[in-house]
């Protein structure tokens, strides 16, 4: 069961803590990527409610999908029992900055249900004075 909201962004949408996924079935994933606008990523609850993976893009940075490994279908119709998110400042290996790129975060985030496992991750670049965060939010 979803928790309460927290922190109210600037389109009124209230934060909701990932893990509070955990015990609800989504019963549809809607990913969608516009150049202009960034990537969103929807979930829709058994019981109605709509969940927004996001990032409100600024200037002078980027914060998008990097990658989805896993089945996204395997989430649907079947309580979640893992939702996590972690991220992390660190260069992985094999990874080269773009010329420009003072600061990065990568957010993962963990989902499974006892039909399979989904990462979804997340890159955030930057000059170092914008935001890299994903929000997730209840619409």
């Amino acid at each position: 069961m979803l928790k309460e909201k927290y922190n109210i962004d600037y389109n009124g949408y209230g934060d909701v803590p990932f893990e509070d996924l955990i015990g609800e079935t989504l019963t549809k994933i809607d990913l969608s990527s516009r150049d202009d606008v960034g990537d969103d990523i929807i979930f829709t609850t058994s019981n109605g409610r709509k969940l927004k993976m996001y990032h409100s893009q600024d200037c002078c940075e980027d914060v998008s999908v990097e990658s989805i490994v896993g089945v996204l279908d395997d989430l649907l119709n079947t309580p979640i029992l893992l939702a996590e998110e972690a991220t992390s400042d660190k260069n992985p290996k094999g990874y080269v900055p773009d010329e420009f790129q003072d600061s990065f975060t990568w957010t993962f985030y963990k989902l499974a249900t006892i039909k399979g496992y989904v990462d979804i991750r997340w890159l955030g670049k930057s000059n170092g004075y914008y935001s890299e965060r994903v929000d997730f939010v209840e619409i």
